[in-house]
């Protein structure tokens, strides 16, 4: 079904006890796009990419991948995708061309058929000259890209990153989201990656930012930060209640208050910014103006910050 979602979720839910970890999550996933599950610990990123490699079984709601159930077909599902997880997965005794021969023979791959396939992906991801090498004397970018390999070993058209950049320097990372786009633009391989590194995020297609298991936002990154409708104006002062009505009253303006400090979205923000320090010299004791972010996408659908967490 090529025209079907590579990754179609359906009102997903699970609990562990009395947390709720997801919350009805519908999303679909386009074929051949990046697409990323943004969200800091504790939102559900977790939980749903454990249930969508097939580890954590469904409660309510339905997952497909590649058009097939998880939870009526995972066997089927397990064959057709590749997987990169956060934690390590090569063993670390062993070369680097050993742990994908092993990783081949899980998929029934053998013979010259493997060693072409062994090669041809050593070659892509930049470890030709390093096949030979013990694992455990390899840097940590050089690991992943071994890791992203396995995942690609069975040529799988979609291909699941758990935190794809831990652990890497900032080199590293450039170099593995260089890779990821390859491996859409040339072969039209889905990604879906799961990440808490708003930069990280900025690499995607499209994202879908989760909150303590809710989907509080979706689309491009692009499209998110235009959605902020204007410049981010955020102060800080002893008494942000106060100032707070203070500022609604007079400038007609929503305010937001975030911690101890106060957003304002405006257009033009520069001139409400000297319009806020004659108001209120004595209360302001900061101001800063700058661009919508992601993270400031992701303050407006939750009301705190992204390492921050909400009160209940």
């Amino acid at each position: 079904m090529p025209d079907s979602p590579a990754i179609a979720v359906q009102g997903l839910s699970h609990r562990y006890g009395d947390r709720t970890a997801l919350d009805g999550l519908s999303f679909d996933v386009a074929r051949g796009e990046i697409f990323g599950l943004l969200g800091p610990n504790g939102s559900g990123k977790t939980t749903l990419f454990r249930m969508l490699c097939t580890l954590l079984p469904v409660q309510t709601g339905q997952a497909f991948l590649l058009g097939r159930d998880v939870s009526v077909e995972p066997d089927a599902v397990r064959r057709e995708i590749g997987i990169t997880f956060q934690s390590p997965s090569l063993d670390d005794r062993l070369t680097v061309r050993e742990n994908l021969r092993h990783q081949g023979h899980l998929y029934g791959l053998s013979g010259p058929r493997l060693r072409d396939r062994i090669t041809d992906l050593l070659g892509r991801v930049g470890m030709t000259d390093r096949a030979g090498d013990v694992v455990s004397t390899l840097s940590g970018g050089m690991k992943r890209r071994v890791e992203i390999a396995k995942g690609l070993l069975h040529q799988p058209q979609l291909l699941l990153l758990d935190e794809p950049s831990t652990g890497l320097d900032p080199g590293a990372r450039r170099d593995l989201w260089r890779y990821v786009k390859q491996l859409r633009d040339e072969q039209g391989v889905t990604i879906l990656v799961t990440t808490h590194l708003l930069e990280e995020a900025e690499q995607c297609d499209r994202l879908a930012i989760l909150n303590r298991g809710v989907l509080v936002a979706l689309d491009s990154p692009d499209a998110l930060r235009a959605s902020i409708g204007g410049d981010c104006v955020s102060l800080r002062c002893d008494d942000p209640e106060t100032l707070a009505r203070s500022i609604r009253e007079r400038f007609s303006v929503p305010v937001q208050q975030v911690g101890d400090s106060l957003r304002i979205e405006r257009a033009e923000g520069h001139r409400l910014i000297v319009e806020l320090i004659e108001a209120y010299p004595e209360a302001i004791a900061s101001i800063s103006l700058s661009k919508p972010t992601l993270e400031d996408v992701f303050v407006l659908r939750t009301g705190h910050r992204f390492w921050e967490e909400p009160v209940e």
